[in-house]
């Protein structure tokens, strides 16, 4: 039996995880704000701590992690909270956060939580975050959360990372949030695009040359290595990069040390973060890419999802991409946006929603003015549900989730587990989903089959069978 502290200003929340703490076979320490369990802390050990992040007071969640983190033999803390934010989420992991959680938190999840933070042993004391958070990750999904925890974990490392992910996913922009939660964020961030540049410009590009090293070179010129001195070098698409280069590049990375064209080596204090759409693991079999090399760069992986296993996200960045224009996003076009395959990501998000908002002399956009390409036969899903533009969107959301939690069960072979890791919510939540929609007991099979039979009058509506 272990003891267990409870930070939350709401009564009833506080009561209600008190009451599943002790049925879980645990002691429940409840307190107020965040005041009262520094306070509590400095003369009452504990095993654990959940921690609400919204507080009134001076001292919110986050601050009060902080304190906690800062005490000689800090417990493990989780963070709840109802509004989960990539700033927060991040933020929370990298002060040292055991976990970032939603509310509401189901028995399930909770025990599961406080099993894990049972079996840690305390860590090292984090430092205070010293820079503004990045902006550029929005996004609450259960996916886009994993990101972001992850993000939080590799800030203050100075391991090298590689992302990985399809074209448009957003690699440049958790290079940018890796940066600036980092301690490294009041020094340079410098991106470099590897296929972009000209093979034979690329050394000097990353190395810098001197004086009369190379055709046309008049004076010396600092490199990319050398410009982001204390920084980060974001070297992007790093699978196009030439045999040659990459033979240098893992040099680099293993010695610290960099040569100018034609000049006399240097060592540089930069980090390496890496990305590329490739699979560089397939590449490295066919010996196109340097194994030794690739082994330095995947020190730390990312992995972005592609947006169509991410739906929840779409409105959120819609929502975001037409702040500026002071437009909003109605019912018919949130409906088909949410039907699209998206095979070119945010990216393609992006110029759809900034090209509509141009062209709509309406501050209303609707789904006639959305200009949404047919996506290639060959990433079409098999799966087609017919939606209807004509419908109203609580309808249509609703008839896309039944069919993609009853595609999600029948794949998972009903495990309900399963399932709800395929569709990026809690266990607790595709329960009651499940319950809503009928889909107890056996996978809905006429459904499946219903859907996978449709065929759509709209190609732009076409959407996959599973989140």
């Amino acid at each position: 039996m272990a003891t267990i502290l409870i930070v939350d200003d709401d009564e009833a929340l506080r009561e209600g995880l008190a009451e599943t703490v002790t049925d879980l076979g645990h002691t429940p320490l409840t307190v107020r704000s965040g005041r009262e369990a520094v306070a509590t802390l400095a003369h009452q050990p504990v095993a654990a701590v959940l921690l609400d992040l919204r507080m009134p007071g001076d001292l919110d969640g986050i601050a009060t992690l902080g304190q906690i983190r800062a005490l000689s033999d800090p417990p493990p803390v989780t963070v709840l909270t109802a509004f989960a934010s990539p700033a927060n989420t991040i933020e929370a992991m990298r002060l040292g956060a055991h976990d970032h959680l939603t509310k509401p938190i189901g028995r399930a999840d909770l025990a599961e939580n406080l099993a894990s933070m049972l079996l840690c042993s305390p860590t090292d004391i984090a430092e205070e975050l010293a820079c503004e958070p990045a902006n550029g990750l929005i996004g609450s999904s259960e996916a886009m959360r994993r990101v972001q925890k992850s993000i939080g974990l590799l800030a203050d490392s100075g391991a090298t990372v590689l992302i990985q992910g399809e074209t448009g996913t957003g690699k440049e922009e958790v290079a940018r949030a890796l940066h600036a939660f980092s301690g490294r964020c009041a020094k340079p961030f410098v991106p470099v695009n590897c296929a972009a540049t000209p093979a034979d410009l690329l050394e000097s590009e990353l190395f810098g040359h001197v004086r009369g090293a190379l055709g046309g070179a008049t004076s010396d010129r600092a490199g990319a290595f050398h410009l982001a001195e204390g920084g980060t070098l974001f070297l992007d698409e790093i699978g196009d990069m030439s045999p040659m280069m990459q033979a240098k590049i893992l040099r680099v990375i293993q010695d610290r040390m960099v040569t100018p064209v034609g000049g006399k080596p240097g060592r540089v204090d930069v980090r390496v973060v890496a990305a590329t759409h490739r699979d560089l693991q397939g590449m490295v079999a066919e010996d196109r890419f340097r194994a030794d090399l690739y082994y330095r760069l995947n020190v730390m992986p990312i992995v972005l999802p592609p947006l169509r296993e991410r739906l929840a996200d779409i409105v959120p960045l819609v929502e975001h991409f037409l702040a500026v224009s002071g437009k909003r996003l109605g019912d018919t076009a949130a409906t088909r946006l949410l039907s699209h395959r998206w095979p070119g990501n945010v990216r393609e998000l992006r110029n759809v929603v900034e090209r509509a908002a141009v062209m709509t002399r309406s501050r209303l956009i609707e789904a006639s003015d959305l200009d949404l390409a047919t996506a290639p036969s060959s990433h079409r899903s098999n799966d087609v549900i017919e939606i209807g533009i004509e419908a109203d969107l609580p309808g249509a959301v609703a008839r896309l989730e039944r069919a993609m939690i009853a595609a999600a069960l029948s794949e998972a072979g009903g495990n309900r587990t399963k399932a709800a890791r395929r569709l990026g919510i809690q266990r607790q939540l595709l329960y009651a989903k499940i319950e809503r929609y009928g889909l107890g007991g056996a996978p809905d099979v006429d459904l499946l089959r219903d859907t996978t039979a449709a065929v759509t009058k709209h190609d732009d509506l076409d959407v996959p069978g599973s989140a």
